[in-house]
């Protein structure tokens, strides 16, 4: 039996996690599904399941906490009944800004997790994020800083394809995601 596989996108805000997610869901619009993160805080919604400080500390005490981390003043959640969920329909598709939040998924939730490194310039990001309109882009630029600092400080974890998305389109990238995919089922079959 093969088996179930997941995909994790990790690399800088505006490095197009969202932009290759929307790509590779056209490409096959019922294998891909992007996992919604529980978010505790405020702000922007779409893309979320909102939840509160006391869900989460439920989910804490059940040990249905896969990981989580603070940014933006919020708390983003990857939990294992969402992860349950996405995966009885789809291949899940989680975006990460932090190498322990891979390890965390990756070691925590049991399936064949591919990781992708999706990667772009500082200017790039500071550029995208200008024209996409946040509020926040140098909060999002101190981000850009955390990752380019946590990919340095971890030199040694070995990414399943990493591709600049600076140079590479998001449709390009979808196609060599969703070929490492197959690839990995028809390894696993044989």
């Amino acid at each position: 039996m093969t088996a179930k596989q997941g995909l994790v996108l990790y690399g800088p805000p505006a490095a197009g996690k969202d932009t290759v997610t929307a790509a590779l869901t056209e490409l096959h619009p019922a294998r891909y599904a992007q996992f919604a993160r529980l978010k505790v805080g405020s702000g922007k919604t779409a893309g979320y399941r909102m939840s509160t400080a006391e869900q989460l500390r439920k989910l804490e005490a059940a040990g249905d906490v896969v990981y989580a981390n603070h940014r933006y003043g919020n708390t983003y959640v990857i939990d294992k009944p969402g992860l349950d969920t996405v995966f009885a329909a789809a291949v899940p598709v989680i975006h990460l800004g932090q190498i322990d939040g891979v390890r965390a998924v990756v070691d925590g939730y049991p399936a064949d997790w591919a990781t992708v490194l999706l990667w772009c310039p500082r200017e790039v990001t500071a550029h995208r994020s200008e024209r996409r309109g946040d509020s926040d882009t140098t909060a999002r630029l101190a981000a850009w800083d955390a990752t380019r600092h946590d990919l340095d400080a971890c030199p040694e974890t070995v990414w399943d394809l990493t591709v600049n998305t600076a140079v590479a389109s998001p449709s390009d990238v979808a196609r060599l995601v969703d070929q490492l995919l197959a690839q990995r089922a028809g390894a696993a079959m044989a």
